[in-house]
């Protein structure tokens, strides 16, 4: 599932390839992925709004329009917006739900094989009342160590689930948990409550330096993520603890072990270094 560097990256590149443009049709093949209004309303909101800015808050890819909507992308698993400028490999769009066609030509397809993923259509009211509810962006200043030891004191969680919870911290899902875990050398089943103050700083710093190095690397294609150029992320070659089970750690060589006992997702540790 595309985590905080995937949609941070397919924010980037959509606010470069199509700010400024003017929306002049659209078509819709499959309506169960739109969200918050219908797919008719979808379309006449759309056809003659400029694209403002595209950026990202927590797992969804936002861009902003002329008429004051938002549109907002949350990909899921296999969802992500797919830039066509005519030279695109049409096998690129087979799974193409829906086509936002702009005025020089391009073509903006929400591509999504499992179609899980959402697009929805908002105004600023209920934008804020719908992204109200989540918890801190962990590349912003105010995420500081001070921060996240206060979240992990206020619950009794698996140090890994805390940081997975959206409500308390957002963008960080399962490849990025297990990183910046290994990279801190903790445990992802302890009770987020019993770190230390120094094990919670290595861990803060270690959250941001993965997440920053993996948006340079414009993310991590395990399986089905590319970004708007249909190009896999290049952060998989970097991976030192997720996908690793039974491999040797790269830190001591001893065997990676993996298991779903956590949160019931693929958790992959080396038991000599993290405890």
């Amino acid at each position: 599932m595309p985590e905080l560097p995937e949609t941070e990256t397919m924010a980037r590149q959509l606010d470069a390839a199509v700010s400024g443009r003017t929306i002049q049709r659209v078509t819709v093949r499959k309506s169960d992925v739109i969200r918050e209004v219908s797919a008719a309303t979808f379309r006449k909101k759309l056809v003659g709004a400029r694209f403002l800015r595209s950026w990202r808050r927590a797992k969804l890819v936002i861009s902003d329009l002329s008429t004051g909507d938002r549109i907002l992308m949350q990909p899921r698993f296999t969802g992500a917006w797919t830039i066509d400028n005519g030279k695109l490999d049409p096998a690129a769009l087979k799974y193409s739900t829906l086509a936002i066609f702009l005025d020089d030509g391009r073509a903006l397809h929400y591509c999504d094989t499992r179609r899980l993923g959402t697009v929805a259509l908002m105004n600023q009211e209920r934008f804020e009342e719908y992204t109200g509810a989540l918890g801190i962006e962990p590349l912003d200043r105010a995420f500081t160590a001070s921060h996240l030891s206060g979240v992990f004191r206020s619950t009794h969680q698996a140090v890994k689930r805390a940081l997975m919870d959206q409500k308390k911290i957002v963008g960080v899902g399962n490849i990025y948990a297990n990183e910046a875990l290994w990279a801190a050398r903790i445990d992802p089943s302890r009770d987020a409550s019993t770190l230390s103050e120094s094990e919670v700083k290595l861990l803060h710093r270690s959250v941001v330096t993965v997440l920053r190095e993996a948006i340079k690397m414009r993310g991590t294609s395990f399986r089905d993520y590319r970004d708007t150029s249909g190009e896999k992320g290049g952060f998989v070659d970097r991976l030192n603890a997720y996908g690793r089970e039974g491999l040797p750690c790269p830190r001591c060589g001893s065997k990676m072990v993996g298991t779903h006992e956590i949160d019931g997702r693929q958790t992959v540790l080396c038991v000599r270094c993290q405890h």
